[in-house]
């Protein structure tokens, strides 16, 4: 009886041993590859313990780099922005505060109509060898003649018979310190009487002119005496000059005495050349440089002009003063106080095509 109660519980034992054994190799079974998972990640963390990643400082470096170039370009865009802004306000302040200047004619009111349609406050259109008039709108009023005094000056040059082939240089005594305007004549040039004569005629170069007027005997203020003693001379009794490029609105004449200025001046061959070539090279220090014709009506093959000067200063407006052959009549033409930057030369037109249909009526009358 003891020996079979025994046997009951050896295998009641075993039972219970085969069980857990079976119970625990299943317990290993699922366990092993989250362990091999475990272990891996373990041999790398370990692996990697042993020396520090980069892959975090990267990340931190270029996100850094990335909010500072942000920020950069935010700053440049508000700094541009209110660059912007101050320079919008800038151009607005100055044509809000800069309005331009009147001319002398214009606060006379002498901008009037006529018959022609003029833009000029002043026009006076005679006929070279008779002396008729022909055409004239406040042809006494006396105003500012800006650069068509470089007629006058020119006149004086070639009557004076200095030596036109002498070099003469330009020095900052040349500079202009009346309206400040610029000049590619620069300081140090050197050119001689007759370049520096053509280009105050042609394009109207204020160095040039003013060059020419100190190297007269006697110097500057010489010139210019001799300049108001010739006016007086040719019965130019409203004429008065200053200075021999016609800067200072003080130089001032009218329509009537510009034309028995053109008659004097028509009479030299130099000034003829000189006032219509279309263009003209000269070297300053040491470079060709090219200057141009201030009247683009030199240009046109249908006008036939012998004599010519343009002028513009604000108080003077634009001016013209002109010799052209009109259906075979030499006309002289004067316009002062023009308005609007091509209005002279425009007028001019008016002028010639009145004239030539003036002449074509009467022919067809006669006939």
């Amino acid at each position: 009886m003891f020996l079979l109660t025994r046997s009951r519980t050896m295998r009641q034992w075993m039972t219970r041993m085969v069980l857990s054994i079976a119970s625990c190799a299943m317990l290993v079974a699922v366990s092993a590859p989250a362990q091999g998972q475990t272990s891996a990640g373990t041999s790398k963390s370990a692996k990697s313990a042993g020396k520090p990643s980069a892959k975090p400082a990267a990340r931190k470096q270029t996100a850094t780099a990335a909010r500072k170039t942000q920020q950069a370009s935010r700053s440049v865009r508000t700094q541009r922005a209110a660059t912007g802004k101050t320079r919008r306000g800038a151009r607005a302040q100055r044509v809000a505060y800069a309005p331009p200047k009147p001319s002398i004619g214009q606060l006379q009111g002498l901008r009037t109509d006529d018959p022609l349609d003029l833009h000029s406050s002043v026009a006076l259109v005679t006929d070279q060898a008779t002396g008729e008039v022909l055409f004239a709108k406040n042809d006494r009023a006396v105003l500012p003649i800006a650069s068509i005094t470089k007629l006058m000056t020119s006149l004086l040059v070639v009557e004076a018979r200095q030596p036109m082939d002498e070099v003469l240089t330009i020095s900052d005594q040349e500079i202009d310190t009346e309206k400040g305007t610029s000049s590619r004549l620069r300081i140090g040039a050197q050119l001689s009487r007759a370049d520096a004569m053509h280009l105050a005629l042609m394009n109207s170069e204020n160095r040039a002119a003013h060059v020419l007027g100190r190297n007269y005997p006697g110097g500057l203020p010489a010139f210019v005496e001799a300049m108001n003693a010739k006016a007086a001379l040719l019965g130019m009794t409203q004429t008065r000059f200053v200075d021999p490029t016609g800067l200072s609105p003080k130089n001032v004449s009218s329509a009537r005495d510009l034309t028995l200025l053109m008659k004097a001046a028509y009479q030299h061959p130099e000034l003829r050349e000189y006032s219509t070539s279309p263009s003209y090279a000269v070297a300053v220090l040491g470079r060709p440089t090219q200057f141009g014709n201030t009247n683009r009506l030199v240009h046109n093959p249908d006008w036939q002009i012998g004599l010519q000067k343009t002028g513009y200063i604000s108080e003077a407006g634009k001016c013209l003063v002109m010799q052209a052959l009109v259906q075979g009549r030499r006309v002289l033409m004067v316009f002062l106080d023009s308005a609007g930057k091509y209005s002279r030369l425009g007028d001019a037109q008016r002028v010639r095509t009145w004239l030539e249909s003036r002449q074509a009526a009467a022919v067809g009358t006669t006939s």
